[in-house]
């Protein structure tokens, strides 16, 4: 899987609203599986099914 870069859209219960910044498509995930501390605005890094904060 190639690494992504998300912007995290909207939190909807207990899950993830993603925003692709290149194509603009939108996946949702588990809130689980985010870093802690990411928040609405946050750039999540996605690479081999792991999630951490960009900066």
């Amino acid at each position: 899987m190639e690494p992504k870069d998300y912007i995290l859209d909207r939190i909807e219960g207990e899950y993830a609203y993603l925003k692709d910044i290149e194509t603009g498509g939108e996946v949702f995930i588990a809130m689980a599986l985010l870093p802690e501390g990411a928040d609405i605005g946050s750039r999540i890094h996605s690479e081999m099914f792991q999630y951490t904060l960009a900066e």
